[in-house]
């Protein structure tokens, strides 16, 4: 799991409670919290920082991962995919 956050690859709700530190309740409420970087289920360790910061420094430019798109054509069918999956979705399009 270290190696996945490591990495910046897509952890489960599980996999992201051990390495948050969060009992496995609340990670489920957060993935449901509006706004949360969940894409289908998973969650990208950078997009959660960035969106962690967000919480904390709300008025800091840079820090709302919902405003961070990447660069290049949306090819997405959601606009609203934290930064990780639409750049991923960019790239492989």
């Amino acid at each position: 799991m270290l190696r996945k956050r490591r990495l910046d690859q897509a952890l489960n709700a599980k996999e992201f409670a051990v390495l948050a530190g969060l009992s496995y309740s609340t990670t489920r409420a957060w993935f449901r919290l509006a706004g949360f970087p969940v894409v289908q289920r998973r969650v990208f360790w950078s997009d959660f920082v960035k969106w962690r910061r967000g919480q904390f420094e709300p008025n800091k430019p840079g820090t709302n991962s919902r405003s961070e798109r990447p660069n290049g054509p949306r090819r997405s069918l959601n606009p609203d995919l934290p930064p990780k999956a639409a750049r991923i979705l960019a790239e492989a399009g």
